[in-house]
């Protein structure tokens, strides 16, 4: 067992300064994690990492303190991924929301700065299908919050999950073939005379 499932459990169990020995040892790798990920984002986004794992943090721990229904490392990771996702994902609809003017007076267009990135619309497109994919496959789901949406390579994901880079590699060609799939029938489906 690791540092990690046992300090979810010490947490667990309700003992004095477990959960701030766990987010010391988390911390840092989690932060990686959204750094990484928030390096392939625009600069036009302007969440930093440490910002996302610190609102990370706030949502996994929420007010009654650690979540008792982490069964360890891999789920402690998969639900920092989901936190992250979310956050992202409110970040993006925020600054479509934005562009699109958010209930403000019209200003023409040469007069403002861009506010949403490209990667927004991309974000919305994937979360958007992603329950559609974990209702199918939940494991492949999964590897996508944690490629897509964490930024974690292929090496990084098989840790977090247990498995095979290997398989990791194969179920992300087949999620990604189905995502794709699946955002452009929601995108001709919402295209006029579709």
């Amino acid at each position: 067992m690791g540092d990690v499932t046992l300090m979810l459990e010490a947490a667990k169990a309700g003992e004095p300064g477990a959960e701030e020995r766990l987010w010391e040892t988390v911390y840092h790798e989690v932060r990686r994690m959204a750094a990484e990920k928030m390096a392939g984002e625009s600069r036009e986004i302007t969440l930093s990492a440490t910002a996302l794992v610190h609102e990370a943090w706030l949502r996994l721990s929420g007010p009654t303190g650690t979540d008792p229904s982490w069964d360890g490392r891999a789920h402690f990771f998969a639900a920092a991924a989901e936190a992250m996702r979310r956050i992202l994902v409110e970040q993006a609809r925020r600054r479509l929301s934005q562009k699109r003017g958010g209930g403000h007076e019209h200003v023409p267009l040469e007069n403002i700065p861009a506010i949403a990135a490209p990667e927004d619309a991309k974000i919305l497109h994937v979360h958007d299908v992603l329950d559609s994919l974990a209702a199918e496959n939940p494991h492949q789901a999964q590897i996508v919050k944690l490629r897509f949406f964490v930024g974690l390579s292929q090496k990084e994901t098989a840790g977090v999950l247990g498995i095979s880079e290997k398989t990791v590699q194969r179920q992300w060609i087949l999620a990604r073939t189905w995502l794709y799939e699946a955002i452009k029938d929601s995108q001709r489906l919402d295209s006029p005379g579709g």
